[in-house]
């Protein structure tokens, strides 16, 4: 096919093809056809756009944010970016009319307010300290570059003060606060006695006639596991691992002397100059000249650098930068370092990042371990490494072989292989081997099920392969009588046990209503009874399941009670009684509670306030999805 291409291609025709898209390219630039015409963007809020990088990058965060949360065991479908794209767009909308609100309102955030923020940030600290490597390494994880995350802290701190203010303008009346005392305080009296499920369930006979006929209907429950045997084939790196020469041992060390951290490494301190949108060339030198002035009349390098640098994540520490062995900064940088003695100024150094003004404060010299301490270790990473070569090409031989295969016995002969047996492995396997959820997935596929074939050789690392066939299969059959019959009588008398608590707290239910007490009920039948005078909702004496249901119940008519029951999680009836309800109130509260309440109904507010807000935001804004 590929000779019929390049054939096809020195035709007319072909090369008319390539000649229109060559004017394209040059008239119209690559983005014309990547990107469909000069407008990029993919939606615009209020005249304001949003490009398909600001769009990709909410897509990689929440990709991001489910890979924290799920692991694992997330659904790969989760990652669609189709699918997130949505949500993505709907959220960058929604952040652009928010900052468009704030910009209104004149809100804004001082550098100095960032520095503060990024250098009490946890995961920038090492050793409980703010740590430029850290915070360059933690950015790069994340996607952002320092500017573009200075940029985004700025954006965050902005809404959390529009944030702020909007909640702090709505509060709570005392004629409110006292409303909602009235519920949260209230009040009741409850008598209640318990119908215990082991008193039903211990005098519930079940016959051989009763068990057999519940087998019979309900037959399609008790079935055995589907369950394989199977073939398989396992390679593991170590089941290649062979003797290392010393010569390559040698070698090792002297590359890993060249490459290892060894080398000179020197900490360095920088001040950042970053020329603003709206700041001349001339303004802009005159900035770096002046802070050159300081430092030549003997100002401390690190107060400085807090005053004047632009690097949020180091001002805090006096523009302290951290290590470098001479590949940590730009190339420009690294230069002007390795010029310096310690305790030197340089000159200011032009970067991508801006202009820096760099201090050396400490050199120190690395000394290599001699060759008997790394020798192991060397030793080891050879070995592997040999072994992880020999592994990958046997996989690939094995791949070749066992798809053309009837069974996994031909390939594992031709190649001095074994092939071991399994145990039964059901689709619910949860130990050994088989509970990998990929050789699972494949044991009962239709291919190698079904058909009979051979699996792919599966990576279940990179140093573990597998490859499985069906040696027997064993469907799912129901079980005989005899094996289930314990669990049919279990099921029964606790269905009727069950039954006879329900019929049971039904009829004290009447009876209570009819004028007896629980007290003298309860005494009659032989049950516990218990008495809680002005309980609360938050009352731990009485059981969950009678406050979350008395609760509900309307209050009663003076001098006369309510009567309901509730079943607990164990098969328990509980009867209960509302006698009394007394209604709370704002000055009974203890002065925890009622800030307590106070908070909640003001977050309550605040959060039907930021909802209506940014409903408002959307309706008068002019919005268009490209």
């Amino acid at each position: 096919m590929l000779q019929d291409i390049r054939k096809n291609s020195q035709g007319t025709m072909a090369k008319i093809i390539v000649g229109v898209i060559v004017v394209a390219f040059a008239g119209f630039g690559l983005e014309s056809i990547l990107l469909g015409g000069g407008n990029n963007s993919v939606a615009e809020v209020n005249g304001e756009q949003i490009s398909p990088l600001e769009l990709q990058q909410a897509v990689d965060n929440q990709k991001r944010q489910l890979i924290s949360m799920m692991g694992e065991n997330i659904d790969p479908t989760m990652l669609d970016d189709q699918r997130l794209s949505q949500q993505a767009m709907q959220s960058l909308i929604q952040r652009k009319l928010l900052l468009q609100s704030a910009e209104d309102m004149g809100l804004t955030v001082s550098a100095g307010q960032v520095g503060a923020v990024v250098a009490s940030m946890e995961q920038f600290k090492l050793d409980g300290q703010f740590s430029p490597d850290m915070y360059r390494a933690r950015l790069g994880e994340a996607g952002f570059t320092p500017t573009s995350f200075k940029q985004a802290m700025v954006e965050d701190m902005t809404l959390g003060q529009a944030r702020s203010g909007l909640a702090g303008s709505e509060f709570a009346t005392p004629a409110e606060l006292e409303l909602n005392a009235r519920i949260v305080g209230e009040q009741r009296d409850l008598r209640y006695l318990t119908i215990p499920l082991a008193t039903f369930a211990s005098e519930t006979e079940v016959s051989a006639g009763d068990v057999e006929a519940y087998y019979n209907e309900h037959a399609d429950e008790f079935l055995s596991e589907e369950a394989v045997e199977l073939d398989y084939i396992e390679l593991r790196a170590e089941d290649f691992r062979a003797p290392v020469e010393e010569q390559a041992i040698v070698d090792a060390y002297r590359e890993e002397i060249v490459n290892g951290q060894y080398q000179t490494e020197t900490r360095v301190s920088h001040i950042l100059f970053e020329q603003g949108s709206d700041e001349s060339d001339e303004a802009f030198a005159r900035r770096i000249a002046d802070v050159q002035d300081r430092l030549a009349g003997g100002a401390d390098f690190a107060e400085v650098a807090g005053d004047a640098s632009d690097d949020i994540g180091s001002t805090a520490f006096g523009g302290d930068l951290g290590f470098t062995a001479g590949d940590a900064f730009p190339a420009e940088m690294e230069e002007a370092i390795a010029a310096l003695d310690v305790n030197a100024v340089s000159e200011p150094v032009a970067t991508d990042a801006g202009v820096h003004i760099i201090k050396v404060t400490e050199r120190r010299e690395g000394e290599p371990p001699p060759l008997e301490e790394l020798r192991p270790q060397l030793e080891e990473q050879l070995a592997m490494a040999e072994a992880q070569v020999e592994l990958l090409l046997t996989v690939e031989t094995l791949k070749d072989l066992a798809f053309n295969a009837q069974d996994l016995q031909a390939p594992a002969t031709e190649m001095s292989l074994q092939v071991q047996r399994s145990e039964r492995v059901s689709r619910n396997q949860e130990e050994g081997l088989f509970a990998e959820p990929a050789l699972l997935a494949a044991a009962f596929s239709d291919e190698v099920l079904n058909a009979g074939h051979n699996s792919d050789v599966i990576e279940l690392s990179p140093e573990h392969w597998v490859v499985v066939s069906v040696r027997e299969h064993h469907p799912a059959e129901v079980l005989p009588l005899a094996a289930v019959e314990e669990e049919i009588i279990a099921r029964i008398t606790d269905e009727r046990a069950r039954a006879a608590v329900e019929a049971a707290a039904i009829a004290a239910a009447r009876s209570l209503r009819a004028g007896d007490s629980v007290e003298s009920f309860a005494k009659a039948a032989g049950y516990e009874w218990q008495v809680e005078l002005g309980a609360s909702r938050r009352n731990s004496m009485v059981p969950a399941e009678i406050l979350a249901s008395a609760f509900l119940l309307a209050p009663p008519a003076e001098g006369e009670s309510v009567v309901d029951y509730v079943v607990n999680t164990s098969g328990d009836a509980l009867v209960y009684e509302v006698a009394r309800v007394s209604p709370g109130s704002l000055a009974e509260l203890a002065e925890a509670e009622r800030g307590g309440l106070q908070q909640m109904v003001g977050a309550e507010y605040s959060q039907l306030i930021d909802n209506e807000y940014r409903q408002g935001l959307r309706e008068s804004a002019d919005i268009n999805v490209l």
